[in-house]
């Protein structure tokens, strides 16, 4: 990653007597790894410190040592940094929530920062890759999508605002996957308004996604079990204008009757067939 590169190109050189050890006394906390007090330690050699860690993927360690750097030297100019580097080492430790808390602080703190639109990109990276399987709670994935969306408003121009794009959709498509799930569940066992709502959804919230086609061809089932012709009409013919090749639109059509068949044959091009049509009031 640019950030990895960035911070071992970021060591700092030590300079004889530049800020030298500031006092041998131990610090409040412990190491994670023995009971020994973290001495005072001057910055360059905390940050390079935590850098050498960070490039031998002991990132707990790294991440100490990046903490320690903001706690014994504040005011130096490597804090903010250090802060940054802190929940990048988090994230590659996998602890996401400890990342997020960080990343959280640095963006309050720092908001005008020359890397504040990373600093966004790697909190929705710490939500996207704790997306689960579709059967489970979405909560990640919409933590992720709320986080994709605010990078991307936020700064279009950024060099990480395309891949959070791509993201965002791969993460839309997943939302729009659970509610497909629960709809046919719905579907499946007769609870049709319940379903059509939810294929609705689908439509209107997650157009752009794979599941579109589907879901249309699941509301014209589901209008139909409920006899409602005209609308499984109206829905079968938005589908196949749309997506004329599918086999969702060949299933569909295959469901209706010859007469209705010939109504959408007849009425090409008289009818209003975009998506945005089956959410005109009446």
């Amino acid at each position: 990653m640019d950030i990895l590169k960035k911070v071992i190109a970021m060591r700092i050189v030590p300079v004889l007597g530049l800020l030298g050890v500031l006092a041998i006394l131990p610090a409040c906390s412990s190491s994670s790894d023995d009971n020994k007090p973290q001495v005072e330690e001057s910055v360059d050699v905390l940050y390079n410190k935590a850098a050498t860690a960070l490039d031998d993927k002991r990132y707990d360690e790294a991440t100490r040592y990046f903490e320690e750097v903001e706690r014994q030297h504040p005011y130096s100019k490597w804090a903010t940094q250090a802060q940054l580097m802190s929940a990048y080492s988090s994230y590659q430790a996998q602890s996401y929530d400890e990342a997020v808390i960080a990343l959280d602080r640095f963006i309050e703190l720092h908001p005008g920062n020359k890397d504040i639109d990373y600093a966004h990109y790697l909190k929705a990276l710490c939500y996207y890759e704790q997306i689960s399987d579709v059967a489970r709670d979405q909560y990640m994935t919409e933590q992720a999508l709320r986080a994709l969306e605010t990078l991307i408003a936020r700064f279009p121009d950024s060099k990480y605002a395309r891949d959070a794009a791509l993201k965002r959709d791969l993460t839309y498509d997943h939302l729009a996957g659970k509610e497909m799930e629960i709809g046919r569940y719905y579907l499946n066992r007769g609870h049709i308004n319940a379903a059509i709502n939810r294929f609705r959804e689908v439509i209107e919230k997650y157009q752009t996604t794979t599941h579109t086609p589907e879901a249309l061809h699941r509301l014209v089932e589901a209008y139909l079990t409920l006899g409602l012709r005209a609308e499984a009409k109206q829905v079968a013919a938005v589908l196949g204008y749309n997506y004329p090749g599918s086999k969702w639109y060949e299933r569909s059509f295959a469901l209706l009757d010859d007469r209705t068949r010939q109504e959408i044959l007849d009425e090409r091009g008289f009818v209003d067939r975009t998506i945005e049509s089956l959410f005109k009031p009446d």
